[in-house]
């Protein structure tokens, strides 16, 4: 039954990448009621948008070459990083999206289901309510999709306390220079018994400066999780400032959580310079990514340094105290395709080491 689904997801893929190829533009049809759009993936909607529907997805190629002679790993390996496909769309009032892993890295078969939610908007953007799994509102670095980070990889900060998707309900909104999110969602997901621990989460943003080529976010959030024992309770706080300017863009994130008796934290930042000149697209609280100007494509360096308590699993090392640095280049050919270089050098506090060489061939659309 997998394999035959595969074969659907490919072929579905295999389609909606020979029409993103083609030259963008709008369609409309002499009824002049439906608009279709190329540009990137197919999107079709009514030409007063009282509803739309549109297919797109991601496939990540990735090499990998981890190392780390304390711990004994020595690895090397050339596999599907991610593969995605997803439909979304509204009518009315209503929206939604389901969005599912064609294939995994470290050879999962795929099929498991990423995004699977129901929105309603009626209320307008200043309140919206979503229902499934989703993204719980929580973590500059998570809310950013991983087809539009700049490190091939996020943090080991964000990989130890951004609760990442589960189902529940959410409450967000937002408005010209901010957002917020609230939501009430599974703590331990995909169980047989998911509702038996719950966790809230929320989070709320503001650009005191927002233009065309400058930015200034302001971020926190904050989640408390249920368990079954005390000791496996889990409250996080989490703040986030970033900026871009012209062709400069810079994040850093701080996280302070209390894990059952035990207090840990840890932090990043991050560096970024756009060689060709283009600025970091931002919307709505996240950055998307780099859009070349010129048929050329557009270049991108980009640092990180981070310290704390972090899942330091990307370079062959435990969770646990250390230090990690991050050097990246990235190459968009156009709005679809992105090469990807980066090497990453982590240290635990005891003094163990590894480091990762990681290159990616990502198509989006």
């Amino acid at each position: 039954m997998r394999q035959i689904m595969s074969k659907k997801y490919l072929g579905l893929a295999l389609a909606i990448s020979a029409a993103s190829a083609a030259q963008a533009g709008n369609v409309t049809t002499s009824g002049e009621d439906l608009v279709i759009d190329t540009d990137s993936g197919i999107k079709v909607k009514v030409s007063d948008n009282s509803a739309s529907f549109q297919l797109g997805g991601r496939i990540q190629w990735d090499y990998d070459a981890t190392q780390s002679d304390d711990n004994g790993v020595d690895t090397t390996d050339f596999d599907v990083r991610r593969a995605r496909l997803y439909a979304k769309g509204h009518f009315g009032d209503w929206a939604y999206k389901t969005q599912f892993n064609v294939a995994e890295s470290d050879g999962a078969d795929g099929g498991t289901a990423e995004d699977l939610y129901i929105r309603y908007m009626g209320f307008g953007s200043a309140a919206t309510v979503t229902i499934g799994k989703q993204k719980e509102p929580f973590g500059l670095e998570e809310l950013t999709s991983s087809k539009d980070i700049s490190a091939l990889e996020r943090s080991a900060m964000t990989e130890r306390y951004a609760p990442g998707r589960s189902g529940g309900i959410q409450l967000s909104g937002k408005g010209s220079n901010w957002t917020y999110g609230i939501g009430y969602f599974e703590a331990g997901g995909n169980g047989s018994d998911d509702f038996n621990n719950t966790a809230v989460t929320a989070r709320g943003t503001v650009a005191p400066i927002q233009t065309n080529n400058m930015v200034v976010h302001l971020g926190a959030g904050y989640t408390t999780r249920d368990a079954d024992t005390q000791a496996d309770e889990v409250d996080t706080f989490n703040l986030e400032l970033a900026g871009a300017s012209g062709p400069f863009h810079a994040q850093a994130e701080y996280f302070d959580s209390e894990e059952g008796q035990v207090d840990v934290d840890g932090y990043y930042v991050q560096l970024g310079w756009i060689i060709t000149g283009e600025s970091r697209p931002y919307k709505a609280g996240a950055f998307k990514r780099v859009k070349p100007a010129s048929p050329k494509g557009a270049w991108e360096v980009v640092a990180r340094f981070e310290d704390g308590d972090g899942k330091y699993s990307d370079v062959g090392l435990a969770t646990t105290d250390g230090e990690q640095t991050t050097l990246g280049l990235n190459y968009y050919a156009n709005s679809n395709v992105r090469l990807g270089v980066s090497y990453m050098d982590g240290e635990e506090a005891n003094g163990t080491s590894g480091d990762e060489v990681r290159a990616r061939l990502q198509y989006a659309f």
